[in-house]
């Protein structure tokens, strides 16, 4: 929220340092998000009237202006705006003045024109109102006069506030300025409008028909209206606040609402159908031109204005209808002032897409108790335009909030803020900010809440009150005290150690988007019926939860592909979603590990596989040839942990590459995390390392093509029992010389003891035992 500081010091003296009311600002929780300095560096800046605008030849884009500055002789400028006439009133700046912007005017040619001072829009003069054409000013200034005293300007700070949600009265000058006058021990009063007395009995009939929705409405009829422009003090406070001038009745309206934070609006009584107001919900089918001139379409939950015939003529607490906008010829008008449900507005200006300053406001919740003085306040800005009250207000009122005190513990404030304070400092921070206190014992008070802070409910609100008028900065920085102290679980230990086995194996941590596309699945040969489909999708094309990590690691392979970076090794560790088996309401959720190694084939992906089995400690696994969609038909197999699956490891499918345009083989490894470390694992045995020779030997078998390398491995190791210390398999081979569906793998063995050296007798024997035992346990042939 924009707000002059000037404004304020209507309500509260603020003779201090710029630097201590924004950081007093800024402890109140009312952060300054930006400073603005205006009507500065204008000296050199007066009102020139346009005396004759001509065409430069071979310039189409600017024209030589000539002006009456008030010197002897008139000024040629030369100006590229053409929003003004001849006879228009403008600001010129002339020749050796400096802009607020830095800009320093200087006699020129242009086209060969000549050019003595610049004629000015307003962002040039520090004003808002942008560049789009130059500031024409009153008619009625005289050629020669400071710019600053036509426009009534006077050096000016503007702050641009962050308020939140919970401070609804800060969306005032009235409640900003009670703030600062509190925290600074300044008086504080707000002025009480001069209104004339009543001329007449005429008013508004008002009926409310939901009381709920509408707490409170007032109507005031004002007669004797000439409508026209603002005086120039209020336009100027209206634009340095951010909102255009339009003419006295609406800036009014605006004025009041941004001083005490109560919107109003006025109805042109002539057009205001029985001219009276009536409150309900919407009706099926009901549609409304606002002052936008956009046709809305209203749905049962909105709340209307209507006219005295029961026809819509505004959305209660967001924006009037067309069909009563005040215009020039306007001479009565009804005025409304109201107290809304907040959730009612709220729900409504979300659904018609329609946000304004007043819903703003009411949304978040007004002063109903403040109405009256709204009201004053608008009759007090209009009556020099002739308006005068035509008789009494319209005042109904409905269900408004309950507001019962709150007993605030002095022991409570301490314990929270970890504060001293007794009970006549904490009165002293609530009550000059309308929180008044009444002593019920030692050590409590009881609270009346304000009006204007619907947000306050509750003892933990009161406090926060304390705190701020405090000072957060008063307060010793503490630290929570608990017998329980952060740490990592178990499983979160042993997915980091995944993480640093992949880091440790040479592949970069990836991350790719848990949204895809009916077009990724079916690329990697996924099948898209077993997604989640997402009813509201950041990208409507990305509407399926992944089943697998495999679309997007190996779309990050392609795209380094593209880049001409081969032979990237990649891992993530993320979710993936599949629809909910019979029985599961949520979709099975599954946390996964996965890595690809572009260039390399499965044996890359199951020494992967072996790191981080070692790392993990697991004991008991197998890899078991399988099929995966998405993974090569005949160079897969799944990893079998304590007799269950937890993954699946090979290559990716040729298919799947070619439709990514990856020109080289690619290893995969993917792990379910939740099954895999909630598997036995960790438990290492340490053995001495023996100091005695070891001793190899060669053995090649047989087997089907059906039986994993792996399994084959295993018993090797096992059946050597404590004298095997490491299988490692050199060589598989399929030809012609092998049957058909048969295969040849060839490990290397290693016999070592820890207390001796073996004797050739000794590895004989164990060799046969190796033989016999990988014979008995698979279909398996020693070769010759």
């Amino acid at each position: 929220m924009r707000l002059p500081l000037s404004w304020l010091c209507d309500f509260t003296s603020l003779d201090l340092p710029l630097d201590d009311v924004l950081a007093t600002l800024n402890d109140l929780g009312l952060a300054v998000e930006s400073v603005e300095r205006v009507g500065e560096g204008l000296d050199g800046v007066v009102a020139a009237r346009v005396l004759d605008i001509a065409a430069i030849p071979g310039a189409d884009r600017i024209r030589a202006v000539t002006v009456d500055a008030g010197t002897s002789a008139p000024v040629p400028v030369v100006c590229g705006a053409w929003n003004f006439t001849e006879g228009d009133l403008v600001p010129l700046a002339t020749v050796g003045t400096v802009l607020p912007g830095g800009l320093e005017i200087t006699a020129r040619r242009m086209k060969g024109a000549p050019s003595e001072g610049m004629l000015c829009a307003p962002d040039e003069l520090g004003l808002p109102g942008g560049h789009d054409g130059i500031l024409v000013l009153d008619d009625d200034a005289v050629p020669g006069s400071p710019v600053g005293e036509v426009l009534g300007i006077r050096p000016d700070v503007v702050v641009d506030l962050e308020v939140n949600a919970n401070r609804p009265d800060a969306m005032s000058v009235v409640g900003v300025a009670r703030d600062l006058a509190a925290r600074l021990g300044l008086a504080f009063a707000i002025p009480e409008p001069k209104v004339l007395p009543t001329e007449g009995v005429l008013s508004a009939p008002v009926e409310v028909d939901d009381p709920v929705g509408c707490g409170r409405f007032v109507a005031q009829v004002l007669t004797g209206l000439t409508v026209g422009p603002s005086p120039a003090w209020l336009a100027r406070r209206l634009t340095l606040a951010g909102m255009r001038p339009i003419n006295n009745v609406v800036d009014a309206s605006n004025y009041v609402m941004l001083e005490l934070g109560q919107p109003t609006h006025p109805y042109d009584r002539r057009r205001l159908a029985g001219g009276g107001l009536r409150v309900r919900r919407a009706r099926p089918g009901e549609t409304l031109v606002t002052l936008d001139g956009s046709e809305r379409s209203l749905h049962s939950a909105d709340l209307v204005i209507c006219d005295a015939d029961d026809q819509p003529v505004g959305i209660a607490g967001i924006m009037g209808g067309a069909s009563s906008e005040i215009d020039p010829t306007t001479t009565e008008v009804v005025l409304e002032a109201a107290w809304f449900d907040p959730l009612s507005i709220s729900t409504s200006s979300r659904r018609l897409k329609l946000r304004s300053e007043a819903s703003a406001r009411f949304e978040k919740g007004c002063d109903w108790a403040g109405i009256d003085r709204a009201v004053a306040r608008f009759c007090e800005l209009l009556a020099p335009s002739g308006a005068v009250p035509a008789g009494p207000a319209a005042d109904v009122v409905g269900q408004l909030p309950e507001r019962p005190p709150v007993r605030l513990r002095t022991s409570r404030v301490n314990q929270v803020l970890g504060t001293d304070l007794d009970d006549g400092r904490i009165a002293g921070y609530l009550d000059p900010i309308g929180f008044t206190t009444t002593p019920v014992a030692e050590g409590a008070l009881d609270v009346e809440l304000p009006s204007w802070r619907l947000d306050s409910g509750t003892e933990i609100d009161v406090i926060e009150e304390v705190a701020r008028l405090h000072g957060y900065r008063a307060i010793t920085p503490t630290l929570p005290r608990s017998a329980l102290t952060g740490g990592l679980t178990p499983y979160q230990r042993d997915r980091r150690t995944v993480r640093q086995i992949l880091v440790g194996a040479g592949a970069d941590e990836a991350w790719s988007a848990t949204f895809v596309s009916s077009d990724d699945l079916e690329r990697c040969l996924l099948d898209r019926r077993e997604a989640v489909v997402v009813t509201n999708p950041l990208v409507a094309a990305e509407s399926l939860l992944r089943t697998s990590l495999l679309p997007g690691l190996v779309g990050a392979v392609a795209a380094n592909a593209r880049r001409r970076q081969p032979g990237v090794a990649l891992f993530e560790v993320g979710h993936t979603f599949r629809r909910p088996p019979p029985g599961q309401q949520l979709p099975d959720e599954v946390e996964a590990a996965a890595y690809a190694a572009a260039g390399r084939d499965a044996a890359e992906a199951v020494t992967a596989w072996h790191l981080v089995a070692e790392g993990l400690v697991l004991t008991d696994w197998s890899l078991e040839a399988t099929t995966a969609a998405g993974l090569h038909p005949t160079r897969t197999a799944q990893v079998v942990v304590a007799g269950e699956a937890v993954g699946v490891v090979g290559e990716i499918d040729p298919a799947v590459l070619a439709a990514h345009e990856i020109g080289e083989r690619v290893a995969w490894l993917e792990l379910d995390l939740g099954h895999l470390l909630g598997a036995g694992h960790g438990n290492d045995r340490y053995r001495p390392v023996s100091r005695f020779p070891s001793s190899d030997i060669d053995l090649a078998f047989e087997v089907d093509v059906a039986t994993p390398a792996a399994a084959v491995a295993r018993t090797l190791s096992r059946a050597g029992a404590d004298l095997v210390v490491d299988v490692a398999l050199f060589d598989v081979y399929r030809g012609d010389q092998l049957a058909a569906g048969r295969r040849s793998l060839a490990f290397t063995v290693r016999f070592q003891a820890p207390d001796r050296t073996l004797t050739d007798e000794e590895v004989a024997t164990a060799r046969a035992r190796l033989v016999a035992a990988v014979e008995a346990s698979h279909p398996a042939v020693l070769r010759a």
